[in-house]
């Protein structure tokens, strides 16, 4: 069966998201509300403007319901506005909206939108060749904690990391053609719906398991 990936559509690169996801072998469900959560294998928290995200989330009633599920242990991946709603700590700004990733992170710490940029990344686990990388105001991680582990770089600087089966990245992957970290987190996704099925036949399933 091909897993089911909800993407965050209060704001930004919903659709890209979505088409990227279809190209690696998922289904997708645009989550606007906590129902929408409901029976997904993974989640995405696209970029955006994050003021936008966090303040239609709180008002949505979604913040709650996000956070519960991410630390309930779906996968999940936030680009660039959704590593910082995934961080620990934003330095310049308020309480990140869903937490998961031990990272403390700045907003738009390389540039305003007409100082975006693209790089080359190097994510050691999808091989030798560097993805390229699309950097749109965003986000500067300046602390990665003892939980979580760094996936990708750029130069000296970390823009991509992950913690169990939550991702986070900087830069906007769906941006690109290049559909290697959709397809490895897809991936993950995968063995997370495996994991839980083994664990119901087991009988040892709890919730947050």
């Amino acid at each position: 069966m091909r897993p089911r990936v909800g993407v965050l559509a209060l704001h930004g690169g919903v659709a890209e998201h979505e088409a990227a996801l279809a190209e690696v072998g998922a289904e997708t469900r645009r989550v606007r509300s906590a129902a929408d959560l409901d029976h997904l294998d993974g989640l995405v928290i696209p970029g955006g403007e994050t003021t936008t995200i966090d303040r239609l989330a709180r008002r949505l009633g979604l913040a709650l319901a996000l956070r519960a599920a991410v630390g309930g242990g779906l996968p999940t991946l936030g680009t660039c506005a959704g590593l910082i709603a995934l961080a620990r700590e934003v330095r310049d700004g308020p309480e990140p909206l869903v937490g998961g990733l031990d990272i403390a992170v700045r907003r738009n710490a390389y540039g305003r939108q007409r100082a975006s940029f693209e790089a080359p990344v190097l994510v050691p686990s999808l091989g030798r060749e560097e993805l390229p990388g699309v950097f749109i105001r965003a986000p500067r991680v300046e602390d990665v904690g003892p939980a979580a582990e760094v996936l990708a770089t750029c130069g000296d600087e970390v823009v991509a990391v992950r913690q169990g089966g939550v991702w986070g990245t900087a830069f906007h992957p769906e941006l690109t053609p290049d559909r290697r970290l959709h397809a490895a987190f897809v991936a993950t996704v995968r063995a997370g719906g495996a994991a839980e099925v083994e664990r119901r036949e087991e009988g040892a399933f709890r919730v947050g398991a």
